[in-house]
Order: structure tokens, then sequence, then C-alpha cells
């Protein structure tokens, strides 16, 4: 009988112990990643570059990831709070005009951007945010994006055309089949001559396969995606589409599927545009 009432008390004791300690300690909470979708206003006639209304799909399309906080904020310029937005970020998806000009436009903005690199960041560039006009924007969009379409030797066209899956192996990739849309679509891109640029996606175009979305190790370690597509804002209606800048997403920031699958499921409602005012 003492034998017992010593055991009891000691499991007493231990109870009391456990129940004492911080919840941090008995269970600790998962990280939590930061990912910030910029975009800005409109430069197209409507129903082209909606790239607030593009990345409100995107924000339903990541809702159900466990480990991911997602929000979104307009960076038209100025935009001097940038650099502070870019910090607290560990990925960033970017659906603007002119990227690779934005990346340069204000020092402490690139700055901040390559910092994000350095600490692995991931990086993402929808359609005009992985080019520029002028050539002097072209080694910094190679640098943080690994492919750019820049420069006046840059070229586009707008048509239908089958997009092929030239790496079914890839993490971005998985469970996408081939697609037919009507886009505008950036070729001849030119290659970052560091790192890992692994195309993913690939169009006929002038005869010849020319890629569109690529993935890219980066040799700071870290990784970007890129996407020449995403032109007509009725695109988003097609799966593949959004199934692909969902994976690249969470690819760049090294995380897993969810195990119950992605809801990528979209309403009328969500392909409306433009976005509402306050996006």
């Amino acid at each position: 009988m003492k034998r017992t009432r010593e055991i009891a008390g000691v499991l007493a004791l231990a109870l009391l112990v456990v129940a004492s300690l911080p919840c941090s300690a008995a269970a600790p909470r998962p990280e939590v990643k930061r990912l910030t979708l910029l975009g800005q206003k409109r430069d197209h006639p409507e129903g082209r570059h909606e790239y607030m209304a593009g990345l409100r799909i995107l924000r339903k399309c990541l809702r159900d990831v466990p480990g991911l906080e997602v929000r979104i904020v307009a960076a038209d310029e100025p935009w001097p709070e940038g650099p502070r937005v870019i910090r607290q970020s560990d990925g960033v998806v970017l659906y603007l005009g002119e990227g690779a000009k934005w990346f340069q436009a204000a020092p402490d903005r690139l700055a901040a951007l390559r910092e994000l690199a350095r600490r692995g960041g991931g990086i993402v560039g929808l359609h005009w945010s992985i080019g520029a006009k002028e050539a002097q924007y072209v080694e910094v969009c190679l640098e943080l994006l690994g492919a750019c379409h820049g420069g006046p030797d840059r070229r586009y066209v707008v048509m239908e055309g089958d997009v092929r899956v030239v790496d079914r192996n890839h993490p971005v990739t998985a469970g996408i089949a081939d697609f037919r849309i009507h886009n505008e679509f950036y070729f001849k891109l030119k290659l970052a001559r560091q790192g890992t640029v692994r195309p993913l996606l690939q169009v006929r175009i002038e005869g010849g396969p020319e890629t569109v979305a690529w993935a890219y190790q980066r040799p700071d370690g870290g990784r970007s995606f890129g996407f020449g597509g995403m032109d007509e804002h009725r695109n988003w209606g097609v799966e593949a589409y959004r199934r692909l800048a969902v994976q690249a997403i969470l690819w760049t920031l090294d995380l897993p599927a969810p195990k119950q699958g992605l809801r990528l499921d979209v309403s009328k409602d969500d392909l409306k545009m433009p976005a509402p005012e306050g996006r």
C-alpha cells in the first residue's frame, strides 16, 4: 500500500510539472512563412494586365496551405514602404509592370530584394514582371529571376498556342497536363549565366520551341520562378494555369503541397475585374 501511495505521489508531481510548462515548450508552434503578393493598377486595356484581380485569385488558391500567411500589397509608385514590406516577407510574388525596372526604381528597394534572396527567400515573377523596355535593367532581373524579357531586342507575340510541359519531374509541374491558351507570350528570353535555369513550359513560336516558364536555382541557394504568360485575365479560369502559379510559389518557399491537395476552384465572381477599390 505504501509503495502504491509513493507511485501515485510521483505521478501527481510529474503532472504538475508538465502543466506548469509554457505551451511553447510542450508543443512548439510550427514556423509560419510570410508571402507577399505585390501588384499594381492595370496598365493595359481592360481584361489584360489585371494585376490586382489576378492576385486575389492566387490568394484564394493558397488559402488552405498550412504554415503560410498571405497578403496582397499594392506597389504602385511611389512606394516608400516597399523595403519594409519586403524585409517582412519570406517570399514575394511580383505581378506588375516592367518588373526589371521596378526592381531598381529605388536603391533601398533593390537592397531589400537582394537581402531577401540572400536569406533564401522565394521570388516569383509573372508576365510583365519579368522584363523591361530598356537594356540597362536586364542584369539585375537575371540575378533575381534567372531569365528576362528585356531590352529593345525583346520579342513577344499575341497568339493562341499549345503550352507544353517539358519537365514533368519538377514539383512545379506536378499534375499539370499540356494546355492551350490565347495569350501574349514573351520569347527569346535572356538567361542567367550563373545558377541553374530549368525550362518547365514551352510554346512553339515561329517554327521552334520557346521557353515561357522556368525554375531557377539561384547561386545564393534560394529559388525563383518566372512565367511570361498571364497577360489575359480570362486565362485564370484554366485550372492548369492556377496550379502552375500556386505550385511555383510553394516550390520557391520550399513548402510541400497540402496533404489533402490544393483547392484551386474559382467562381465567376472570382474572375471579375478590375479589382475593387481598396484592393
